[in-house]
């Protein structure tokens, strides 16, 4: 298999102790990532959002685009790693604090699903937190499910409403 493309949305909301705030997290994530061989192409700028659920911390959020021979599951082995390095650990409730957060959203090769991963990610779309620093590195790249460009979807979840009568 030739070289795959992955978008990775990025977050966290906790400090840590060596590292510092959840912005210099997400930086030395990046890092960790080209120190494991991954060719990281673009990495966004880094966003604040409100938590989701019971969190009541800020998140840091951010998206990168990688080249990498691993396939998806491979890939998806080394992002739990480095969130383990990090100090992230398995299991416990949904969307609480985490020092280090690894979602693939997209991935150059379409759809992928096994038991402990989908592609693509199945929230990004309802989610302005990924799509707008995705948005900002690969806004043509195309859902494969809907068809729509990253920008696309960014405009459709971001446009204006009217209010309800």
């Amino acid at each position: 298999m030739g070289s795959s493309r992955y978008l990775i949305a990025l977050g966290s909301n906790v400090r840590h102790p060596r590292l510092g705030s959840p912005s210099e997290v997400l930086h030395e994530a990046v890092a960790s990532l080209e120190r494991e061989g991954v060719d990281v192409r673009a990495v966004s700028p880094i966003i604040r959002s409100a938590p989701m659920g019971p969190s009541q911390r800020r998140y840091a959020n951010g998206a990168a685009l990688l080249a990498s021979e691993l396939e998806p599951a491979a890939m998806l082995a080394l992002l739990k790693r480095i969130e383990r390095a990090f100090g992230r650990r398995p299991g416990g409730r949904r969307w609480r604090a985490r020092v280090l957060d690894l979602d693939i959203v997209l991935w150059s090769g379409g759809c992928w699903s096994s038991l402990e991963l989908t592609i693509p990610h199945p929230q990004f779309r309802e989610r302005g937190f990924v799509l707008r620093p995705a948005t900002a590195i690969v806004p043509g790249w195309r859902d494969p499910v809907s068809g729509l460009t990253l920008r696309q979807l960014h405009a459709r979840l971001t446009r204006p409403r009217p209010l309800p009568r």
